[in-house]
């Protein structure tokens, strides 16, 4: 028998040599054979952050457009384009470019809506990606430092957003930097001087804009890009987390190879993401600034808002009373001090940001754990963590809406003033609502969880005993699903070291401890203990109603349930059950 050989082609050669050059000079090879093999889950969550990043991309692309025909440039000239409402007014040279990129270039108006909207979307992908991190516990050791970097990320976002919302000086970004430089000034001591340097001296300045631009295509850009790479070299250097399963340990990840499957898949939902927020920008209008006019500092109008990720801001400040809030400070001559700006725009976000960024660390020392987590949380199982998470956002939108009083109260004919109002209360009463609601549901779901594992499915069939006794068949649950309801560890309150020892010396760091030992009672008084394999034996044991035939034989099928009658319930719950193996856990790499 004989066979035959196909000599590779001249572009074959090509890229071989290529690919050997490189991986001689610069080991290559070996981090791209790595790299390749790395195993990700396959989950649709996972996916929210590579929306963000494909939305970079696109800013990236269409900023690239924007800044060869952007004149970021306060000088005064006259407009005699195509806009007819315009002609002869006098406006910077940064609002005439915009115009002319608008009308004038061809794309322009694209590029700009596509821009625009790329970067609603961007910001809205990191807070939803870190909405998922955040409840299901993908912050816990060792990924705490990578949360940080995801805040910081989404810090960026905001400033990168906000910088590039101002530049077109028309009137609605104009208001914009005139609250801006009210919020600088409010800072004590420095607020003065950091308006005057942010603006090159009194508001609005000649100086902003370019400084503006600056800040908006070099700097902000590139701290985004270094996090990001930072962001995903510490994913691959921690491995993925993965949803809990059957099969799914902190040792392993089930999975698919990042090559060559993954990297199809990435390419792809590239441009579905870039073909949908390009689609956007071909549809929807956003931000005409022609509408708007040129900035003038006089003028200010009702039914302005900025983008929605400042909209909290806006809120912040629109349910702040004004009168009584001013303190003089050393006399007629002395300092003012702002509450009515310094505490809605400066302290409650400061707090709001704070708390979002330290809640790792906060969680890590009052649970006391250290282990590394691979496998996620079902949020029901961290009642407080997911009722805080749930408050918080409610704050959010709760500002977020009061942004808008003034369209709610047009568009519903109301009084501003009594949504005003109820806003200040929402604010106050609806945090601690969602908190109480919130929690009450997830407790509410983990005795559901123990009720099935307990009890199984309701079948709806009723079957009737010789001795006249009627009961519902029940279906058992598959090893698989029951797995997934008692897998998790119940934390529970730090237990301490009493305040003296045995010789009666009062213990050094009793009152530390003391404290650690409350606040996890805050966290983890209120919780329900997974099945243990005794409770899961003696719910199975029915007697004679074991007669009903297969559906209780699959009863006795019990994983790990052989426990000794009266031995005490372990520690730990369901995290004692055997974990049954899943097919597709040889498909997973072992790390």
């Amino acid at each position: 028998m004989s066979t035959t050989t196909t000599a590779p082609s001249r572009g074959a050669r090509a890229a071989a040599g290529t690919a050997d050059y490189l991986d001689q000079r610069t080991g290559i090879g070996t981090a791209v054979k790595e790299f390749a093999r790395k195993i990700f889950p396959d989950h649709w969550s996972f996916l929210l952050g590579e929306i963000a990043l494909y939305s970079f991309i696109t800013l990236l692309i269409s900023g690239v457009f924007l800044t060869m025909f952007f004149v970021p440039s306060m000088n005064e000239v006259h407009y005699e384009g195509p806009w007819p409402e315009l002609h002869g007014a006098e406006m910077s040279e940064a609002f005439a470019s915009t115009l002319r990129l608008s009308f004038e270039v061809s794309g322009g108006l694209l590029m700009r809506q596509i821009h625009h909207w790329a970067a609603l979307i961007f910001v809205a992908a990191i807070v939803t990606h870190m909405m998922r991190v955040f409840f299901t516990g993908a912050f816990r050791k060792p990924r705490e430092v990578n949360w940080v970097v995801g805040f910081v990320l989404l810090i960026l976002s905001l400033a990168a957003g906000f910088s590039g919302y101002s530049l077109p000086d028309d009137v609605l970004s104009g208001n914009g930097l005139r609250i801006t430089d009210g919020v600088v000034r409010s800072i004590p001591i420095v607020g003065s001087y950091l308006s005057y340097f942010l603006f090159g001296g009194e508001f609005p300045g000649h100086d902003v804009i370019p400084r503006l631009f600056t800040v908006h295509i070099l700097l902000v850009p590139g701290l985004i890009l270094a996090l990001i790479a930072l962001h995903l070299f510490l994913v691959v250097l921690h491995k993925h987390t993965q949803y809990p399963g059957s099969g799914r340990t902190n040792a392993n990840v089930v999975g698919y190879p990042l090559f060559p499957i993954y990297v199809a898949k990435a390419g792809g939902y590239f441009f579905i993401v870039f073909g949908i927020i390009a689609l956007m920008g071909a549809t929807m209008s956003i931000n005409p600034v022609w509408n708007y006019g040129p900035y003038d500092p006089s003028p200010v109008s009702a039914g302005a808002q900025p983008d929605w990720y400042m909209l909290f801001l806006e809120g912040s400040l629109r349910l702040m009373p004004g009168a009584g809030t001013e303190i003089v400070i050393g006399g007629e001559n002395g300092f003012t001090l702002s509450l009515n700006v310094l505490i809605p725009a400066v302290v409650i976000p400061g707090i709001l940001f704070m708390a979002l960024a330290l809640y790792p660390f906060i969680e890590a020392a009052v649970t006391g754990d250290k282990r590394e987590h691979h496998v996620l949380d079902r949020p029901r199982n961290r009642p407080f963590r997911t009722a805080f998470g749930v408050s918080v956002l409610t704050a959010f939108f709760v500002l977020v809406l009061a942004g808008s009083n003034d369209l709610i109260a047009t568009h519903f004919q109301l009084s501003i003033n009594d949504i005003t109002w109820v806003f200040r209360i929402l604010f106050f009463v609806g945090p601690w609502a969602a908190f109480v609601i919130t929690k009450r549901i997830c407790l509410a779901l983990q005795r559901k969880d123990r009720e099935l594992v307990l009890h199984g499915h309701e079948t709806g069939q009723i079957v009737r005993f010789a001795s006249g006794e009627y009961i519902e068949v029940h279906k058992p649950l598959d090893e698989h699903e029951r797995w997934l309801r008692v897998q998790h560890d119940a934390h529970r309150p730090l237990e301490i070291e009493p305040a003296e020892d045995s010789r009666g010396v009062r213990r050094k760091g009793y009152r530390r401890d003391k404290l650690r030992q409350r606040i996890s009672r805050i966290f983890y008084e209120d919780r329900v203990e997974p099945v243990t394999p005794a409770e899961l034996a003696s719910a199975h044991s029915h007697g004679d109603h074991d007669s009903l035939g297969s559906v209780h034989q699959e009863h006795a099928a019990i994983s790990g349930a052989d426990v000794p009658a009266g031995d005490p319930a372990p520690t730990g719950g369901g995290s004692r059950l055997v974990a049954p193996v899943d097919q597709t856990v040889d498909d997973a790499r072992k790390k």
